[in-house]
């Protein structure tokens, strides 16, 4: 009787560590950590998990990192915020990384440059790379956001304290002539086209041009 008691009381001792692993196994499935991988044109979501996670979440992370990459107004922690807030529709929460060919949580953005203003370095319908950062020197040329032309591309031509003086490197003056109505008159009339170059806050410059 003795025996058949231990037997019993040890079998039960079993089932209650194995139910104990069960549970910890299924909480740690809930966990995972997402490494967001992006040149600025592309974008791959991998989990580093060891089990299995929602394909549909991968997905979904992935679709709206994309879209968050081309933003010129997200950061490396608004992607962040966006795959955790996806993780949680799924049960998870993740612990995410991101690394592009800048090294890790350092953020590219595409863009196409419109426009001659930036001859000859840069060409109009050209495509280019920008790193998001702070980080930027006299001679960088940036993307920065222009409040009647939104986003433009120059080089930084000085830095006085928190304003930065944006320059174009095409320098040609265009001089054209239009016939316009003037007082019910038809005039010519001489349109002078300048570079423009701007003095912006430095919390407008969007990242430096790295690729081009």
């Amino acid at each position: 009787m003795k025996l058949k008691t231990g037997l019993i009381i040890g079998l039960l001792v079993l089932l209650v560590a194995a139910a104990g692993s069960a549970l910890y196994l299924s909480s740690a499935q809930q966990n995972t950590g997402i490494i967001v991988t992006t040149n600025g044109t592309e974008v791959t979501i991998q989990s580093t998990s060891w089990f299995d996670v929602p394909e549909a979440m991968l997905d979904e992370m992935k679709v709206k990192a994309l879209e968050d990459v081309q933003d010129p107004d997200s950061t490396v922690d608004s992607i962040k915020t966006d795959m955790q807030n996806i993780a949680t529709k799924y049960n998870y929460t993740v612990q995410v990384k991101i690394s592009s060919q800048f090294g890790e949580d350092q953020l590219p953005m595409p863009a196409t440059v419109k426009g001659t203003s930036m001859i000859p370095t840069l060409q109009d319908g050209q495509d280019i790379i920008v790193l998001k950062t702070t980080d930027f020197k006299v001679g960088d040329i940036v993307v920065a956001h222009h409040p009647d032309y939104n986003l433009i591309v120059k080089r930084i031509a000085a830095i006085n304290g928190s304003q930065v003086y944006l320059k174009s490197d095409n320098r040609q003056v265009e001089i054209s002539s239009q016939i316009q109505q003037v007082n019910g008159v038809q005039q010519v009339v001489t349109i002078k086209k300048t570079p423009l170059d701007t003095w912006l806050p430095a919390t407008n410059v969007v990242g430096v041009v790295k690729n081009y």
